[in-house]
């Protein structure tokens, strides 16, 4: 490590009050941070499934608090890794998507899409360097996406114990090479690195990151577990016994994950976190049945992965610190991938630079005993400037750009300028566009979202010329 980047490390442990004017917790707590990968807004029985089967989860919400109104920072999974591990939206990482923000050339579009960094820069200071500078112990057991090899790789990164796995559920590879038994499926063996995390470590201050690879394709679970969801009759879009059973190894590792903290006594020290890091992979089309295409369905939220509607980007997420949080219950207060970091070094007692930019807005407050008041916020931005994921002939996402302000929320579409304007307290599944009916409104939060793009810096896309091919890529 540079010497200029130890000397800026180091000067994040300056002990600071917390940026929403919390009350600094007597004690940093442990940090288990658990993402899983596509999991959709209404995929737990806690935010309404009748179909899968996540006690486990549930009874973490019970226990904790559960935020209805979370939203991950991008569409897809890389950029909200990228902001959860930086604290900063994808224009300052440059991490849109996980491949090209190209469509694939299937006809020609209006848009040249912006060019898509696939690594986290280097120069960005991440979660992890905070917390481990800061006297934490840090390990990080699944999915990085974020740039796996040399000084990208996590272990470079941050975390002191690191092992990636991404590729498949059955029959996978880690980086760097960890044994398991043949036939292991691996949210086990990565729940079973992050128990042995925790065990190791349950005398010292630690930061355990653990990114599921589940529920992603391709999709595939355990035959015994697959045979029990075939018994189950489909409840309104939750229907795939094979998905289901990779939410319930999920949930699986989440009950062995909070029982070893219980049995170590370890549960009035930690804050846990679960959430997903984009919407479940449904909802796009419905048969003449009813049923939406796609593995799974958001409903009532509209669209799914890949877009910028709510099904796309809003997702559960759960929090248990006991002793703090009190339990059962929950908030609407909207937050977002980029809000982590903040609130994280504000409860470790940490205060970023000046010039380490944070675009989060800390919630800090909102998990400690005592403090009925919500924390007011910022607006929350999204900005896509390519095209993503395609499904048939067309994109979930077109170059575009989003804003929620309060109860509003604003889309902007690049391609013809169209606006879309919804109350989400109303119209949670964005059904009535309020644009025309409100044209300053919605005027007001068009400005706002260009004076954003503007301080940060956003690139826009370019009018492609009309006889130039179209990209050739396979974003998803």
């Amino acid at each position: 490590m540079s010497g200029a980047r130890s000397l800026v490390l180091a000067a994040l442990l300056v002990v600071a009050c917390n940026t929403d004017q919390a009350t600094d917790p007597p004690r940093p707590p442990n940090i288990v941070f658990i993402l899983v990968d596509d999991l959709g807004y209404t995929d737990l029985a806690s935010y309404g499934s009748g179909y899968y089967e996540t006690p486990n989860i549930d009874a973490l919400a019970r226990s904790g608090l559960r935020m209805t109104d979370a939203y991950s920072a991008g569409p897809n999974c890389a950029p909200t890794r990228a902001a959860l591990l930086s604290g900063q939206y994808a224009p300052r990482t440059g991490i849109y998507t996980v491949d090209v923000t190209g469509p694939r050339a299937m006809r020609i579009h209006p848009l040249r899409p912006v060019s898509n960094v696939t690594r986290l820069p280097l120069e960005t200071i991440t979660i992890a360097q905070a917390l481990q500078q800061a006297g934490y112990v840090t390990g990080m057991f699944g999915k990085w996406h974020l740039g796996d090899e040399g000084e990208y790789h996590p272990s470079r990164r941050g975390f002191d114990e690191a092992i990636v796995s991404q590729d498949k559920h059955f029959g996978f590879a880690t980086e760097p090479p960890v044994a398991h038994a043949p036939g292991a499926y691996l949210s086990d063996f990565l729940t079973d690195q992050a128990v042995d995390f925790i065990r190791r470590h349950r005398d010292e201050r630690f930061f355990l990151y653990l990114p599921h690879f589940a529920v992603h394709g391709p999709h595939a679970a355990k035959p015994e577990s697959i045979a029990h969801f075939r018994e189950k009759p489909p409840a309104g879009g939750h229907f795939n016994p094979t998905y289901a059973a990779m939410i319930a190894s999920v949930d699986e590792s989440v009950g062995r994950i909070v029982a070893a903290l219980d049995e170590l006594a370890l549960a009035d020290d930690t804050l846990v976190i679960f959430t997903s890091d984009n919407g479940g992979v449904g909802g796009y089309e419905r048969r003449p049945d009813g049923r939406a295409t796609g593995i799974t369905d958001n409903a009532p939220l509209r669209s799914g992965k890949g877009s910028l509607y709510e099904g796309g980007i809003r997702v559960p997420c759960i929090m248990r610190w006991t002793g703090e949080i009190s339990p059962g219950t929950a908030s609407s207060m909207p937050i977002t991938s980029v809000d982590f970091f903040p609130t994280l070094l504000a409860l470790a007692g940490v205060r970023p630079l000046p010039d380490d930019p944070l675009d989060g807005a800390s919630f800090a407050s909102l998990l400690t005993r005592g403090d009925g008041e919500e924390p007011s916020r910022p607006p929350i931005y999204w900005h896509f400037p390519g095209y993503l994921g395609p499904l048939a002939d067309r994109w979930r996402t077109t170059p575009g750009g989003a804003i929620r302000a309060g109860d509003w929320k604003l889309l902007e579409f690049f391609e013809d300028g169209r606006l879309e304007l919804y109350n989400l307290r109303d119209d949670i599944g964005e059904n009535t566009n309020l644009a025309a009916a409100l044209p300053e409104r919605a005027d007001d939060l068009r400005a706002r979202l260009a004076t954003w793009r503007k301080q940060v810096s956003a690139p826009m896309p370019s009018v492609r010329d009309p006889t130039e091919p179209g990209d050739v890529g396979a974003p998803h």
